[in-house]
């Protein structure tokens, strides 16, 4: 904290102990890592990031369905939202 002050700087960060406070960020993460990482051994910090950004692109953003948006895609939800909009 002191050396971030030093440099001009505030951190930022959630109350103590209140995962509500970053629940979006706390459940990608969760989800991360119980459907990817804890079954993946890494042999290179490359191989982790290729596979990770995989997992998020091509899995996550495109096919998995997420509760918040209905039970559909991201991809999916854009695309419905757009057309909605649209007419």
């Amino acid at each position: 904290m002191k050396i971030a002050l030093s440099y001009g700087m505030v951190s930022s960060m959630s109350r103590k102990g209140n995962c509500w406070d970053n629940v979006v960020a706390e459940s990608f993460f969760g989800s991360l890592k119980t459907e990817r990482v804890f079954f993946t051994n890494y042999t290179t910090q490359e191989n982790a990031r290729i596979d990770i950004v995989d997992y998020i692109e091509m899995f996550y953003n495109s096919n998995r369905r997420h509760s918040y948006l209905g039970y559909v895609s991201p991809k999916e939800f854009e695309k419905l939202w757009l057309l909605k909009k649209a007419a």
